[in-house]
């Protein structure tokens, strides 16, 4: 591992140090920023290798925790310099990764650049598409289905001039062009799996095996010295696989809606049911719900805390 007084480049990671606020981690205890300043501050980051798995209600925020991270990471790639700027001023032996990947089973590339280029600055978008690394999974998802071939094929980025998504054909299922897509696009990246869903409601997919593989996933990330997100929306699978899938990660973030009849209006919120290395370094009084938002320049963050 590199001095913390320097930001030269190690590939696929820069470390560094930055101002000391609310924790010190060991020297050993090697985390990631997420990101999302204000969590960064109270929780010190992440293990590196962390496989997270992001548990939401419909628009509660679980896509977007992942894209800030993802983007607030790239931003720091490009210019080390923004680093308080976009990761906060937490001070740690934190490693940063070098790239992003994400792997889609449904949505082609330019749909997510679409969706963040409504919902953020430009800068966003920008910056995504110069470091974004799309392992498309649509011909293996949506083989023998009802839908038409040329449904799941884009013949080329339709957005950007940015580099055409790799494909991952339909042999050996949906679950093993997704291990195909997780060994190429894991090591030294921030990875997003969008999504879990679409694998619990795609018939023929056993939930056994999809169990095995988040578990096979969880051993090894620990070798690729990055960042996992797995996205799934809270209600479809049963109380049942849905415990399952949490006690097969390293740690939950759940984002939720939150109503009281003393507000007008609801409120997005964001807890921690599971993460034992984060949650040690949490104060009891902050062990509550984040109350978040999203805002087009800063992308998600935590505006308050709430005790449940």
């Amino acid at each position: 591992m590199a001095s913390t007084d320097s930001l030269s480049s190690i590939s696929p990671w820069h470390a560094g140090d930055t101002d000391r606020t609310t924790y010190m981690p060991l020297p050993t205890d090697r985390r990631v920023a997420t990101g999302v300043a204000d969590f960064d501050g109270l929780s010190g980051g992440v293990p590196v290798g962390s496989v997270i798995l992001l548990l939401g209600e419909a628009g509660a925020g679980h896509q977007e925790f992942a894209l800030t991270s993802a983007t607030h990471q790239m931003f720091f790639h490009e210019d080390p310099s923004l680093q308080r700027f976009f990761l906060g001023s937490v001070r740690g032996h934190f490693v940063f990764p070098g790239g992003l990947a994400y792997v889609s089973l449904t949505r082609s590339r330019a749909q997510v650049l679409r969706e963040v280029e409504g919902a953020f600055h430009a800068g966003y978008l920008e910056v995504l598409d110069r470091n974004l690394k799309f392992l498309d999974l649509s011909a293996a998802y949506f083989a023998d289905s009802v839908v038409p071939a040329q449904w799941a094929s884009t013949p080329g980025p339709l957005l950007s001039s940015g580099p055409s998504p790799a494909r991952f054909e339909s042999a050996g299922g949906p679950l093993s062009a997704l291990a195909r897509a997780l060994e190429e696009g894991g090591p030294g990246n921030v990875l997003i799996v969008d999504s879990l869903t679409d694998l619990l409601v795609r018939k023929g997919v056993a939930t056994e095996d999809l169990l095995s593989l988040v578990k096979g996933l969880r051993r090894r990330a620990k070798e690729w010295d990055g960042l996992v997100y797995l996205l799934l929306s809270k209600g479809v699978a049963s109380a049942d696989t849905e415990q399952a899938l949490i006690d097969s990660v390293d740690g939950v973030l759940a984002f939720s809606w939150n109503s009281s009849p003393l507000r007008s209006s609801r409120q997005r919120v964001m807890a921690i049911p599971k993460f034992m290395p984060v949650l040690a370094h949490v104060k009891p009084e902050h062990q509550g719900r984040f109350v978040i938002r999203v805002s087009p320049v800063s992308g998600l963050v935590t505006t308050q805390y709430e005790r449940i």
